[in-house]
């Protein structure tokens, strides 16, 4: 297999997922399908967080190791190609976790509680008090992944922007402290189109919320999804006129139908009444089984050889713990540890 490029003069891109499930069209909205269009004009790594998949889901180990696989799977599926793009394993490169923990010394737990993105996924996970030390520091171990392959762009929804400016302050306190510019600042590449809802119409598509459409969903799992899209609760008669704002058929069709002119035309019929909520879904699920088909004929041929997929995450894992042991390695040496 040809190594990924690695050429220094290219801006460097960390983007990943926790590997806890299958992936579905709010990832392939939110970033996949841009790491694809990333790979030819930066040098992208693409971690697999495995370890950070831990920190909640300690109690169900087998779910992180079956789905590393999986999700490797739907990254080449999509076309995220290892020739371009360097995909890791993060258990795998030990680096990371020795400047996550160097990191923590430069980071207060007060600061860390007070981190946005952090709080709301507290709440959300009904922690309270009974927070795992390793999700509180998640923040840190961000850091280190940053900064391990120097990355000045992280792809982040706006919800994680904070994340990104505690990395920077980290950064910033070492390098003032140890007087260096061993570690570079980041900035966080917010996608064009932002969280896409679930089927059911709440505002986040979730695996944990059953309301997703997998990039892997055969034909018939994407007509039976798309039956149960959300569109306009009002709009109870065809003649009646419908709203868009809300709809989760036209926010899909918007996100995924090519044909921007006859979408426009078909907004305008709803709008002003005599279009059916079936004729939309009708619609939606042409767009969708064209654009999934393919994906999932891919990822089945793939699966065939799952020898391969682990021969690319061995070789991705490779060279990027080259890359972290070299930052790691100025970092010991600023800190006064490289005593051989």
């Amino acid at each position: 297999m040809t190594p990924p490029n690695q050429t220094n003069t290219l801006p460097v891109i960390l983007t990943g997922d926790r590997p806890t499930g299958p992936l579905h069209l709010g990832h392939f909205v939110g970033s996949l399908r841009n790491r694809v269009a990333y790979q030819h004009s930066y040098q992208q790594f693409v971690m697999l967080a495995d370890a950070q998949a831990l920190t909640d889901n300690m109690d169900d180990i087998g779910k992180v190791h079956r789905n590393v696989v999986e999700v490797a799977l739907d990254y080449m599926a999509v076309g995220i190609d290892p020739k371009l793009t360097t995909i890791l394993i993060q258990s795998q490169i030990p680096e990371l976790a020795e400047l996550t923990f160097y990191y923590l010394n430069l980071v207060t737990v007060a600061r860390l509680e007070r981190n946005p993105t952090v709080k709301e996924e507290i709440r959300q996970r009904g922690f309270e008090r009974d927070i795992p030390a390793g999700f509180l520091t998640y923040p840190a171990s961000q850091a280190a992944d940053i900064t391990a392959f120097k990355a000045s762009l992280v792809p982040v929804g706006e919800d994680q922007i904070p994340m990104i400016e505690q990395t920077n302050e980290i950064v910033r306190r070492f390098n003032r402290m140890y007087n260096c510019e061993i570690l570079m600042e980041a900035r966080a590449l917010v996608p064009e189109i932002g969280r896409l809802p679930g089927i059911d119409g709440k505002a986040k598509m979730s695996k944990s919320l059953g309301n997703t459409i997998n990039l892997g969903a055969t034909a018939d799992e994407i007509r039976a999804a798309v039956k149960q899209v959300y569109t306009d609760p009002l709009h109870l008669r065809v003649q009646d006129p419908g709203h868009l704002e809300g709809n989760v058929a036209f926010m899909y069709l918007d996100a995924f139908d090519n044909d921007k002119a006859a979408l426009e035309e078909m907004k305008a019929h709803y709008v002003r009444g005599g279009l059916g909520d079936s004729i939309v879904k009708k619609r939606l699920e042409v767009v969708l089984q064209e654009m999934l088909g393919p994906i999932r004929e891919r990822r089945e041929a793939l699966a065939q050889d799952k020898g391969y997929v682990m021969q690319v995450l061995k070789e991705g894992t490779m060279k990027a713990r080259e890359v972290a042991a070299r930052t790691t390695d100025e970092v010991r040496r600023a800190l006064g540890l490289s005593y051989f």
